[in-house]
């Protein structure tokens, strides 16, 4: 009966908490990512004032205030050419990652882009903030990496397309 689970048991033995724990660890922190993830973009496609080139809560203001202050300027000038371009490409690929890790589909793959999308805000918008710790774009960042090591093991679409996998071989 081996090589049914991830756990070498047979099916229907039972497993301790501890096992229960560890392979369901990561799901808190898939939730919480992938509904943050999902809102933020919402959150910007809906805004009106967001996707202008000047004014209040635009991301055009938002990205001439730290462009002096960021570590990469030159990320800042590229996002500068088309704010509204950036703009939706930020919201959308917030949406992607987020719908990729709540249902766990390519997993890693979604963990990276929220990795990668957090590490260019970090090194734009919050780069400055003081002490480094008061800016969150880095604690999603270090959030995102588990993911990207470990994927998404259980109640996921690549956990579900894996064990399709192993019962054909």
């Amino acid at each position: 009966m081996q090589g049914y689970g991830t756990n070498g048991r047979g099916l229907g033995e039972a497993r301790t908490l501890g096992e229960l724990a560890r392979e369901h660890a990561l799901l808190p922190l898939r939730i919480f990512l992938g509904i943050t993830f999902v809102y933020a973009g919402l959150d910007k496609l809906t805004d009106s004032a967001f996707f202008r080139t000047t004014g209040a809560g635009s991301i055009g203001e938002t990205m001439n205030a730290v462009r002096d202050s960021s570590a990469i300027p030159a990320l800042v000038d590229l996002a500068l050419k088309s704010p509204s371009g950036f703009g939706h490409a930020i919201a959308i690929g917030e949406i992607a990652v987020g719908i990729g890790t709540l249902l766990g589909l390519w997993s890693r793959i979604a963990a990276l882009g929220g990795a990668l999308i957090s590490l260019s805000l970090w090194l734009t918008v919050s780069w400055q903030i003081e002490p480094y710790y008061f800016g969150n774009d880095l604690a999603y960042l270090m959030a995102w990496l588990p993911l990207v090591l470990a994927g998404a093991p259980s109640f996921s679409l690549d956990a579900l397309r894996a064990s399709r996998r192993r019962r054909i071989r």
